[in-house]
């Protein structure tokens, strides 16, 4: 699959799709790759309504690169996100994503309001609990090795094995930072996931969802689901200008409930296996 250089990373990406149709980004969650189940299906039916659709791994998922440069991982995937856009030229983009997704789509498109037609977004991450839990999930591992072990232990762990797999070069980046100065990227970027009470989504202000005056389509989240709460799904909701909230087509305990599904590529099995079911609430090409 083709990698274009964004930012100086190598950024690992897939179109789908009629070369003349509309374009839209779908961007996955976690630091799954683009491959994951559920996600290129959902690409296929989007495809299918008529959108050339990018499918793309982020850095640090999938085989695109990685680098610790940012002031927190999810300005690194937005800067990443815009810079591809504007690498492949694509005009009037319609954005989507889930649960990191939501966020990435959030932040890029308010870097590129302009440029953007719509945007629909699901799973949105939230609650001082479930913020707290993407901490320790994207840093804390990392933090807890690099202080045992250095970067030889960082290298080491299942969160980086898909991504080493697929792309050897994570190894040597990973392998070239200073234990003590990747701590403290960690801890940054820990930090950068700190709930407030002045916005629902960290990296997001109020003068930002402002400025995302699109339509948006904005999937309520499920009552039970604590890691994207249904009080962020509504509060981003009330601060988006020109956003329907609309219920997703699943039931209340959906991510409970998928969040116990195998992680099974072969089987096309995992937690956004049911992600397709999403394409016929949103626009067609």
């Amino acid at each position: 699959m083709p990698k274009i250089d964004v930012n100086g990373l190598a950024i690992d990406y897939e179109l789908i799709g009629d070369e003349g149709g509309p374009p839209l980004v779908l961007t996955p969650g976690g630091r799954y790759p683009r491959d994951t189940a559920g996600v290129p299906e959902l690409g296929a039916k989007l495809a299918e309504g008529g959108y050339r659709v990018l499918l793309w791994d982020r850095p640090g998922c999938g085989a695109s690169d990685i680098a610790f440069t940012a002031p927190s991982e999810s300005v690194m995937n937005c800067e990443a996100l815009v810079g591809l856009i504007d690498a492949l030229s694509f005009r009037n983009v319609t954005l989507v994503g889930g649960s990191a997704g939501s966020r990435i789509t959030l932040m890029a498109a308010a870097r590129q309001p302009a440029n953007v037609r719509q945007i629909a977004i699901w799973w949105i991450s939230g609650g001082p609990v479930g913020l707290a839990g993407l901490a320790w999930f994207y840093c804390g591992d990392q933090i807890a090795a690099a202080s045992k072990g250095g970067m030889e232990a960082v290298v080491q762990l299942p969160s980086w094995a898909d991504q080493i797999a697929r792309n050897p070069r994570i190894r040597s980046i990973l392998m070239a930072q200073d234990p003590d100065a990747y701590i403290a990227t960690m801890q940054r970027w820990g930090k950068a996931f700190a709930y407030s009470d002045e916005s629902p989504v960290p990296g997001m202000t109020a003068q930002d969802f402002a400025r995302l005056t699109m339509p948006v389509l904005t999937f309520r989240s499920g009552k039970s689901d604590m890691a994207h709460t249904r009080e962020t799904s509504e509060w981003v909701h009330r601060l988006l200008p020109n956003s329907t909230l609309v219920e997703p087509p699943w039931g209340d305990q959906e991510w409970n409930c998928v969040s116990t599904f195998p992680v099974d590529p072969a089987n096309r099995r995992g937690r956004f296996e049911r992600w397709p079911l999403l394409a016929p609430c949103c626009w067609t090409g």
